[in-house]
């Protein structure tokens, strides 16, 4: 059984072609043109993965994100036309995974959705479970789970930090460039737009750090990547 999609946008005409060809592929979808029909159609249906325009009226893109946020941690694509890097920051910091600008390649947002649909269901798969559990003294990582634990405190993360995390965490003290991350957790060329993982970064450090201008656990190599701390 093919995966259900939630596609929001509120121009009809990019509704109907992302519909069209996401159906073409054998996925199920559903339709909102605003957000507050986007968030009751989530909390009704509970589909697989989101694709999220940023700019509607009445409620935006980022305030339905981040009240998807509270309660999932499905795939969240937005897809808008602001391509400001604080526009960028702030889906990510919502909680989005990633995000497409306008005007986008169908084939490169088809390409996104399996790939994020794909990553979903492997760190989520039962038989898998054993293998997402790491640990570094007090911290703890349940990737199955989309959780962390710190000093007993559960922390819940989204997809991309999940990955991140268990991307450092599998080779500690291995420096992984930002590219390398790009292409490990995000699973498709970067075009040179490693901000995505800086923020990525941020937001994590913000949830599991006890200083995150400090940080003990995920380190910089400057000039080059992250890694996960060797203590």
């Amino acid at each position: 059984m093919y995966e259900k999609i939630l596609i929001v946008d509120d121009e009809t005409s990019i509704v109907d072609i992302i519909k069209f060809n996401l159906e073409k592929e054998g996925y199920r979808t559903l339709t909102a043109f605003d957000g507050y029909e986007a968030v009751a159609q989530f909390q009704k249906e509970t589909p697989d993965l989101v694709i999220l325009d940023v700019m509607m009226p009445g409620m935006d893109g980022y305030e339905v994100c981040r009240r998807i946020r509270e309660t999932s941690n499905v795939p969240i694509i937005m897809v808008t036309a602001r391509t400001e890097e604080i526009d960028t920051v702030l889906g990510l910091e919502m909680g989005a995974d990633e995000y497409v600008a306008k005007p986008f390649s169908m084939r490169e947002l088809m390409a996104r959705v399996r790939t994020a649909l794909r990553r979903y269901t492997a760190l989520t798969r039962k038989d898998e479970a054993t293998d997402n559990l790491y640990t570094a003294g007090d911290f703890t990582l349940d990737a199955a789970k989309f959780s962390c634990q710190k000093s007993g405190v559960r922390i819940d993360l989204t997809q991309r930090e999940t990955e991140i995390i268990k991307l450092l965490m599998s080779r500690r003290g291995q420096v992984f460039p930002r590219p390398e991350i790009l292409e490990k957790v995000w699973g498709y060329e970067s075009l040179g737009d490693e901000r995505t993982v800086d923020v990525t970064i941020r937001r994590l450090r913000e949830k599991i750090e006890d200083d995150p201008s400090q940080p003990k656990l995920i380190l910089t190599k400057r000039g080059v990547g992250y890694y996960f701390t060797e203590k």
